[in-house]
């Protein structure tokens, strides 16, 4: 054959594209943990910042154990429950890469892992704190254990629940340092956490209606084919104007500073209107850490509200 006719050989195949990078063992376990979400247990220093004793070691060195306990008690409960849902993970497009669900970190060693985090969780406040502080973080572990095991299915409770967890937060604050949280103060923590949680449902629908069922049968959570849009915006709405007017009423009343707390409501205003516009608008899908964590505006808001709430407390007292 004539060498400008000859066939050529064919090309070798391509090498298939390499898929993600495995994580070490230790780094698999500190991403299943969840360090991320440790941002919503600040909720513990309310008690020492309103109560006024920010600035005695003693009372911050108690919130700062108070704080840590609930870190360690709530990465427990993110392995206990990642462990149960590791099957429902595996078929899903983002929690398949879940260290547990791709198989990165073993069931066993999770779980042994989530028992030594419970105990240093109980033992700590216990003997460093108050055995009042150690049965709050107890509760928050019974909590949390019910809202894996089934809480989390039942719709209208399953937020209700993760709200609990933040009062949780607070009152375990206020009592490690021998203070009483405010009653307006709870009820605004509660209807934040009512906030967040609807508008976590809402962006977790809008993604269930864009990937139906993720093209796999997989479902993101099986309690949101008992939530409606409709019904969403209506509860998201509803407990944004008790957000707000529970915390304009407590920063009227503040039992330290009476009605000049409510310079501070100006950045809690924007911070959830900020968020709204994220979820809403720009149809933001990140986790309520990463929105909290990542975005500049949420950051200014909660930085403005920290130095406001200095400000008054403690420097133009």
């Amino acid at each position: 054959m004539d060498a400008l006719t000859e066939e050529r050989p064919a090309p070798p195949p391509a090498a298939p594209a390499p898929g993600p990078r495995r994580r070490s063992g230790p780094i698999a376990l500190l991403v299943a943990m969840r360090p991320q979400e440790w941002i919503k247990n600040v909720l513990v220093f309310a008690g020492v910042l309103f109560s006024g004793r920010i600035d005695e070691g003693g009372a911050l060195a108690d919130a700062v154990v108070t704080f840590a306990a609930f870190c360690a008690i709530s990465s427990a409960g993110y392995l206990f429950n990642d462990v149960r849902d590791a099957e429902q993970d595996r078929r899903h497009p983002d929690k398949r890469r879940r260290p547990i669900a791709s198989g990165e970190l073993g069931p066993a060693l999770a779980l042994a892992v989530a028992a030594a985090l419970a105990a240093a969780a109980l033992a700590v406040p216990l003997a460093a704190v108050s055995p009042e502080v150690c049965g709050l973080v107890a509760a928050y572990a019974a909590i949390t254990v019910a809202y894996s095991l089934g809480l989390k299915h039942l719709v209208i409770l399953d937020v209700m629940t993760i709200a609990s967890l933040f009062i949780l937060r607070v009152v375990a604050g206020a009592v490690a340092v021998d203070a009483k949280a405010s009653e307006f103060l709870l009820v605004c923590t509660g209807m934040l956490a009512l906030f967040l949680g609807f508008t976590k449902r809402r962006q977790e629908a809008i993604l269930e209606e864009a990937e139906p069922g993720n093209g796999e049968g997989a479902v993101t959570r099986p309690v949101l084919e008992h939530y409606s849009l409709p019904f969403l915006d209506q509860m998201v709405a509803m407990v944004t104007a008790s957000a707000i007017l529970s915390y304009v009423i407590y920063a009227v009343n503040s039992p330290r500073v009476g009605s000049r707390m409510l310079a501070t409501a100006p950045p809690v205003l924007y911070g959830i209107f900020r968020y709204l516009y994220l979820i809403y608008d720009r149809r933001d899908t990140r986790s309520t850490a990463a929105i909290l964590l990542e975005d500049p505006g949420m950051i200014l808001a909660g930085l403005t509200w920290v130095l406001a709430a200095v400000a008054v407390l403690y420097v133009f007292d």
